[in-house]
């Protein structure tokens, strides 16, 4: 079993900055994708980034290109999600997810293993 437990959300104004953390512990091996997702209330949770274990694979849905940056520190069994030019319409809840293998996959039902989530809201 993987535990994952997001923290670093917030309110911000818009062009503002935060940094999404989510720590994993348990079974963790050399071999998990991890990603973010993120879901607006009244809206389907949509992918927004994933990684591979050593992180030198990463991808970034086209609207976040440029602001969002994912990254990871193994050595602390930490993940991270840089999210600059905050929008308004970035607000959400956003979950971190892994799963084993090393396809990054950007369908939701693909991951295994899901946090409890840290609402971002951005103001205008």
């Amino acid at each position: 079993q993987v535990q994952l437990v997001e923290s670093g959300g917030g309110l911000v104004q818009a062009g503002g900055s935060l940094r999404l953390s989510c720590a994993a512990s348990g079974q963790i091996y050399n071999s998990y994708v991890m990603g973010w997702f993120r879901q607006a209330p009244g809206k389907e949770r949509e992918f927004v980034a994933a990684i591979n274990w050593s992180g030198t694979s990463t991808y970034h849905i086209d609207s976040v290109k440029g602001r969002f940056t994912i990254s990871r520190d193994n050595a602390k069994n930490t993940m991270f999600l840089q999210i600059d030019s905050l929008r308004p319409e970035d607000t959400a809840v956003y979950y971190c997810a892994a799963r084993s293998g090393v396809v990054l996959y950007t369908v939701y039902t693909a991951y295994d293993y899901w946090g409890q989530g840290t609402q971002v809201t951005v103001s205008s």
